[in-house]
């Protein structure tokens, strides 16, 4: 199974960006999906995730009302959708796959992880 993210770039505070997650080598509805950042000198942190079905998502508080997460299983494809960003969201974006059928915040409930897309936010 690998995950190809992409979408990242540089862009202004208040700018919005829509990342996406490829899922290859396995159907991605057999899996939950999620999206996690990792800021300079900071841990992983997960942002939102989203069941197999797309029924069940949820979006991690900081981010809540800025950040929404969906689905597209007929193009084994997830999505982070930004907006108002701002230079704290400076992270590189990982997307991840878990086995769980529920959404877990627990990055080491996920087997499989994308290589990362880089989202840099100007002042």
């Amino acid at each position: 199974v690998q995950l190809q993210a992409s979408g990242g770039g540089l862009v202004q505070t208040g700018a919005s960006l829509r990342l996406s997650c490829v899922v290859s080598g396995h159907t991605a509805s057999s899996f939950t999906l999620a999206w996690f950042r990792q800021g300079p000198g900071k841990e992983r942190e997960f942002l939102a995730g989203i069941s197999w079905s797309g029924t069940s998502r949820y979006v991690a508080a900081p981010v809540e009302g800025r950040f929404a997460i969906s689905r597209d299983n007929t193009k084994n494809t997830v999505y982070l959708q930004m907006s108002g960003l701002k230079p704290e969201d400076t992270a590189l974006y990982y997307c991840a796959a878990s086995t769980f059928p529920y959404v877990q915040r627990d990055n080491n409930k996920y087997n499989y992880w994308g290589q990362g897309t880089l989202v840099t936010v100007s002042s």
